[in-house]
């Protein structure tokens, strides 16, 4: 429910003010975009609360945008007490109906719009009304090509909201789930077309953000020298979980000393290769262990009998430090992560806790760092960070479908500074009671 008018709260003021303000780009604008800016400013001071578009590509249980987008409508848990968005979720559009399809009966109980286009959606007729837009295109049913990529239409669904930005003569921020694009180039296109609007744009995974077990954050600084994740989950399509796996290692390695300065090699290993390059030293089976034991669901009995066709990406970074991601899935179930830092005996490690489903909570610390977001139009992490994950994904599936190519690429020169706090949940993940 909205304040009354002489009862929203300074900070609530402040935050809200700060989102309409944040949207606006670096465009010229015209008469039309002066009065929605002002139409949102006068909104926001008698009590309205921002409000949000949702562009989906499915909504239905368990999926992203059932997790994502529900929870600005139901609210969620943080620090253990319920937390209820201060955000309107005003329209939804869903790319496909399947027979489970929950988005007319959710929209029709919650007074959401449900649109018939993505320009309809951000507005329609009365151009760009709201103050900022989810773009949540993770499950559905689309095609793969032969490198096993879902060819999930992100970049395409991005270009029909940017076009309604540039119609309206302003911007706002935009959160894309998961990876930019299956395709590098064209995530680089994306964060590079919101630079030249000047709009806030995030994406990623939950992983970087969820609870970790135990609770660790390396400062900015740290001399990491060599890091291994360890998870296990299906192998139907490699890239779904893959791009998990490298937002662990990369949200952790980023805080290197020196800041993150890119990658010069991505290479995927699979069967008795991936052992062999233990063996070797190009990935440290010292590093793999010190993961697993921070993992509830870690099988008994040695990996190597257990795990049947191990997976693995050898990451090269171009200032020499070295990275691994191994998918076990005979293993483990979880994500964890586990480095050598010079001057430090003992490897650092945590395991990257997701509460299971039907909740999936680990989406309650996601959703609460898109709000920070969308409230301050600056990202909490830099969207760099994910156009690198995203173009070591896609070179990791290429190298795959090359038969373990070393595969190197300009695009994987990424440099970026991390943040100061990595915006991870603490403390209780269940109700207080």
């Amino acid at each position: 429910m909205s304040a009354p008018l002489g009862l929203l709260s300074r900070r609530d003021f402040v935050a809200a003010s700060s989102l309409g303000l944040a949207g606006v780009g670096a465009m010229s604008l015209g008469p039309n975009a002066v009065a929605q800016e002002q139409a949102v400013r006068a909104g926001v001071v008698a009590g309205k609360r921002p409000r949000v578009a949702a562009i989906n590509s499915i909504y239905r249980l368990r999926s992203h945008a059932y997790h994502i987008a529900g929870r600005l409508i139901h609210g969620y848990t943080r620090n253990g007490f319920h937390h209820q968005p201060p955000f309107e979720l005003v329209r939804m559009w869903n790319h496909q109906q399947p027979e489970n399809d929950l988005g007319p009966s959710v929209c029709k109980t919650h007074g959401i719009e449900l649109a018939k286009s993505i320009p309809e959606a951000l507005g329609g007729k009365n151009g760009l009304d709201v103050d900022a837009v989810l773009l949540i295109i993770e499950h559905g049913d689309y095609p793969v090509n032969e490198r096993g990529q879902v060819l999930y239409p992100r970049a395409e669904f991005f270009d029909q909201i940017v076009e309604v930005f540039r119609k309206a003569g302003r911007s706002v921020p935009v959160f894309v789930d998961k990876h930019l694009s299956y395709d590098h180039q064209l995530a680089a296109k994306m964060v590079a077309t919101a630079k030249e609007l000047k709009f806030g744009l995030m994406a990623g995974s939950s992983l970087p953000v969820t609870w970790r077990k135990p609770e660790i954050e390396p400062t900015v600084g740290t001399p990491f020298k060599e890091a291994v994740v360890t998870f296990g989950f299906d192998r139907g399509s490699v890239e779904i979980y893959l791009f998990h796996a490298l937002e662990v290692l990369q949200c952790m390695l980023e805080r290197r000393a020196g800041g993150e300065t890119g990658v010069k090699s991505i290479e995927f290993l699979q069967g008795d290769a991936v052992w062999k390059a233990g063996d070797a030293g190009r990935w440290s089976w010292r590093l793999m262990n010190a993961a697993l034991s921070r993992c509830p669901s870690t099988n008994v009995g040695p990996v190597r009998e257990n795990v049947l066709k191990p997976q693995a990406v050898l990451v090269e970074y171009l200032d020499g430090t070295r990275g691994a991601v191994l998918n076990l899935i005979e293993q483990t179930s979880e994500f964890a992560f586990a480095a050598n830092i010079e001057g430090r005996a003992e490897p650092l490690s945590s395991c990257f806790y997701l509460p299971a489903p039907p909740g999936a909570r680990f989406f309650d610390p996601l959703t609460y760092n898109i709000e920070k977001f969308f409230t301050s139009g600056t990202p909490p992490y830099p969207v760099e960070r994910t156009l690198l994950t995203s173009t070591m994904t896609d070179l990791a599936t290429l190298s795959q479908h090359q038969g373990g190519q070393v595969i190197t690429n300009p695009a994987l020169a990424v440099k970026y500074s991390a943040p100061a706090d990595s915006g991870f949940f603490r403390g209780p993940y269940v109700d207080a009671g």
